[in-house]
């Protein structure tokens, strides 16, 4: 029985690893209560879940709100943006079905796959946030090319991140697992997708001497090339 219970057994790395995320989740409500802190908290939470990933993790509340201050100008700038394209398509779904209108079904096809790419580019903006040291321009391009570029392992990101939605849905009991777990784990599954993604990035011999060197400047061309 003792060994079960040793920190370092399986069975301990998995129920810390539960209670990380468990507490990665609460913080992320409290968070992104206010709207518009929404950016900042997902870019710590990727700060924190890819060192956690790589077994780099050090103090999982500090880091987080490290992250967060230290990238909530452009995170906060990236996240209204996203805002205002949801918005725009909003009304769009509301012209297509109150406008009395009938559009070709090509228009409507292209802007579902508008929405498709851009959905899919959004979900690397926040890891390459808390990752690279970039302008605003270039993060939101670079997740565009690693969308489509990586796009399997995109997909599989979109379903992970879709299945606590999913799950209430078909059942009203799911709600406690999104309270519990509905952001953190999705985002801890793909901080598995998308950090070899990142890896190949990164310089060979780089070195992590603590939370806030966490970040280095990512090269447009290197990007390419990887891809």
């Amino acid at each position: 029985m003792g060994r079960f219970l040793d920190m370092d057994s399986p069975l301990m790395r998995v129920l810390n690893r539960v209670g990380d995320l468990m507490i990665l989740n609460f913080i992320m409500i409290i968070c992104c209560i206010p709207v518009i802190t929404a950016g900042a908290a997902f870019t710590g939470l990727h700060y924190v879940l890819l060192k956690i990933v790589r077994d780099r993790e050090g103090y999982l509340v500090r880091g987080f709100f490290k992250s967060f201050v230290q990238n909530f100008r452009q995170a906060t700038i990236q996240w209204l943006l996203m805002l205002l394209v949801i918005a725009v398509y909003v009304g769009d779904i509301l012209i297509f079905n109150y406008s009395g209108m009938v559009f070709p079904k090509p228009v409507i096809v292209a802007v579902l796959a508008v929405a498709i790419i851009l959905l899919m580019a959004a979900i690397y903006v926040f890891p390459l946030q808390a990752r690279f040291e970039n302008p605003i321009k270039n993060t939101l391009k670079n997740a565009l090319i690693l969308s489509l570029v990586n796009l399997p392992k995109t997909i599989l990101m979109l379903v992970l991140y879709a299945l606590p939605l999913v799950l209430c849905y078909f059942s009203g009991y799911a709600f406690l697992f999104v309270i519990l777990f509905g952001i953190s784990a999705p985002a801890y599954g793909a901080a598995w997708l998308y950090s070899g993604v990142f890896k190949k990035l990164e310089p060979e011999t780089e070195e992590i001497a603590d939370d806030m060197s966490f970040s280095l400047q990512l090269d447009e061309g290197n990007e390419e090339a990887d891809g």
